[in-house]
């Protein structure tokens, strides 16, 4: 792991000061977005997809990985000026990049709605920046003393979290989560979890593969860095998400084209998009749903199954998922004729 680890720092660090097109597979942006961002930060963004039409106006929005902050200036427009975008990025020359042009992009842009921060996604509490400062002069010389630093650590986590949990609209990502270390990823994705509110999403592009990577192809820092041999199998990546608690998960694009071949494993984008659920009680008001089609029926992840053109009584918080985000084509809902003010069992399955 620690030399997936040093590959990574050493090759993006690298990218940050020469452009590597080859680093990951090219991504088509809106133009429209594309026309207030620099050079060079277009000439030094590495990606495989693009989460930003999944954002709307006035939301918060954290960028995992956000590198030279290219993703971050296009949310950063999309959200607009009552929203906000932290990136997060622990490669200290790509934050550099960012936040050079922070002020330049404030003043296109009209407003100043983008906040860059020093962490490890695997690791969204820790503020790497506010770590050193409290570090400064401190020596490290005894298991005493690095004790004492992972004291100092745990409470900034706690006092002064990198970002706050329940605090987040949208988590977005480009082509970042397969960077992550093999024993970190678990922590990560609940991590992404931590952060978002209840109901909120996230929109992730990442690339995955059609087999397993075998572990020698893991070892090559190289291909780890190049973004190939970190790729998760692509139902596994999805499982990841389900485990972490998401729900509603989507593929919202998958390139039929592979990336690249290596080994006779093929690598391509996937996009994918799921939502946090509501959590707490299940209020009964008489709601109910008709399921559209064009299945015959479908079960949702609380295990409720619906028939194609039949009536089903739904719960409060079930109903409000199912009239929102990718669930609302799909189903018409049917409000009582008079209010039903019962709270039910309290239960999440007493649908």
């Amino acid at each position: 792991m620690a030399n997936q680890n040093h590959a990574v720092r050493e090759r993006y660090s690298a990218a940050a000061q020469k452009s590597e097109p080859a680093l990951c597979c090219p991504v088509s942006y809106s133009l429209e977005f594309l026309k207030a961002i620099p050079d060079e930060i277009q000439e030094k963004d590495y990606g495989c997809g693009d989460p930003s039409p999944y954002l709307n106006p006035g939301e918060t929005v954290v960028d995992l990985g956000s590198g030279g902050g290219k993703l971050s200036y296009i949310a950063a427009q999309i959200v607009g000026a009552k929203g906000q975008v932290i990136g997060v990025d622990f490669n200290a020359d790509m934050l550099a990049l960012a936040r050079k042009y922070q002020t330049e992009m404030a003043r296109k842009l009209g407003y100043a709605n983008t906040d860059f921060r020093c962490g490890k996604i695997q690791d969204l509490s820790l503020n790497l920046e506010l770590l050193a400062e409290r570090l400064k002069g401190t020596a490290i010389e005894s298991p005493d003393d690095w004790l004492a630093v992972q004291s100092i650590a745990d409470v900034l986590r706690t006092e002064e979290p990198l970002v706050a949990s329940n605090s987040v609209d949208c988590v977005i990502s480009n082509c970042v989560l397969n960077l992550v270390d093999s024993d970190s990823r678990k922590t990560m994705f609940r991590e992404i979890f931590r952060v978002l509110k209840a109901g909120g999403r996230i929109a992730i592009s990442d690339i995955v593969s059609d087999e397993d990577v075998p572990v020698e192809m893991q070892r090559d820092g190289h291909l780890w860095s190049g973004c190939i041999s970190g790729a998760w199998r692509e139902d596994r990546f999805l499982q990841e998400f389900i485990d972490a608690g998401f729900q509603g998960l989507q593929i919202a694009k998958l390139e039929q084209e592979p990336w690249q071949v290596v080994n006779g494993i093929e690598f391509r984008s996937m996009t994918v998009v799921a939502i946090k659920p509501e959590t707490g009680g299940c209020p009964e008001r008489n709601q109910a749903v008709v399921y559209r089609g064009p299945f015959e029926s479908v079960i949702d992840d609380d295990g409720h199954s619906y028939q194609r053109g039949q009536r089903t009584a739904v719960c409060e918080r079930t109903y409000r998922t199912l009239q929102s985000g990718p669930f609302a084509s799909h189903f018409i809902g049917f409000e009582p004729q008079e209010p039903n003010a019962s709270l039910g069992c309290g239960t999440r399955d007493c649908c």
